[in-house]
């Protein structure tokens, strides 16, 4: 069993596609731990607020085979792909850590995920996760948290 670190994401009406994504993730994989939700400005686009959270949760499943299912997760919750990459989501769910795999490039896979340098997925994560290693620099979750200069990505607790 692998232990994995999901990012969650959604700006249009975030609570419904939020909830819905953690009802079928504890369907398929059991027990999550589940982060406190943030709201921040989007990133990439000039869009609506986004509402963040991190999962962690245990998975037989490869990377790439859990990549599609969260893939087919999205689908299911009306994300669209045929709109640019940087723009309004129902959701959108990704691969931020998977054990303490490192792999870039192979079919737009990337573990860690690189935006785990923004605050939106390292605070989600640092909160549920504190003493995790960085699998590239060794450096825990909330390490890298309380290095990182909060105010240049400013985040607001978001009730679900």
């Amino acid at each position: 069993m692998a232990r994995v670190y999901l990012s969650l994401g959604s700006n249009l009406e975030p609570v419904r596609y939020l909830n819905a994504a953690l009802d079928e993730l504890r369907a398929r994989f059991g027990a999550l731990s589940v982060s406190p939700a943030y709201r921040s400005k989007s990133v990439g686009f000039d869009g609506a607020d986004f509402v963040n959270l991190a999962v962690g949760l245990d998975t037989e499943l490869s990377p790439e085979a859990l990549n599609d299912w969260l893939h087919a997760l999205e689908d299911r919750h009306g994300r669209r792909r045929d709109v640019p990459r940087y723009s309004d989501r129902t959701l959108d769910v990704d691969i931020v850590l998977y054990d303490d795999l490192v792999r870039q490039g192979e079919g737009h896979l990337d573990i860690p995920r690189k935006e785990l340098k923004h605050a939106f997925v390292l605070k989600p994560i640092a909160d549920i996760a504190p003493q995790l290693r960085h699998p590239v620099n060794g450096e825990t979750m909330q390490a890298l948290w309380e290095a990182f200069p909060a105010a240049s990505e400013p985040l607001e607790p978001e009730p679900l």
